[in-house]
């Protein structure tokens, strides 16, 4: 396990998936993609490039970064997660799994409001319960 977690924030940006990630020292990474898992890919790729420029130009950065003893911990925004989940799911499933309508849903999916802490707790255990319920289907 890594000493270090380098947090990414991850944004739904209108039509791809948006990730930054900066250190005071090491300078900043940003990547968009299409997909999560694309995002990850290459915001993971990046990263490595970045450190490997870093190095090779004589920059002093962290050792963790050097090494390698570092993971990555993604955290996304209530409108990547949803579109996210629209990869395995429904805004219909989800409205129905959450009890929130889906106009609202839709709102906070493409950014145009951002929902109450509350709200997104209640969005998250409406996708925990669809989770659910596939697995128990095996």
């Amino acid at each position: 396990m890594a000493n270090h977690i380098l947090k990414v924030e991850v944004s739904w940006t209108g039509k791809n998936f948006c990730c930054s990630w900066s250190d005071e020292d090491a300078g900043s990474v940003v990547v968009t993609a299409k997909t999560l898992i694309q995002l990850k890919h290459d915001f993971e790729q990046s990263l490595g490039w970045h450190i490997e420029g870093c190095v090779e130009d004589g920059d002093v950065i962290p050792e963790y970064l050097v090494s390698g003893d570092y993971e990555v911990a993604y955290e996304l925004d209530t409108a990547a997660l949803l579109r996210d989940a629209e990869t395995y799911t429904t805004m219909a499933a989800i409205s129905r799994a959450s009890g929130i309508n889906q106009k609202q849903l839709s709102h906070y999916a493409n950014g145009i409001k951002q929902p109450r802490p509350l709200q997104r707790e209640r969005i998250i255990a409406g996708l925990h319960t669809i989770g659910s319920q596939i697995l128990a289907l095996c």
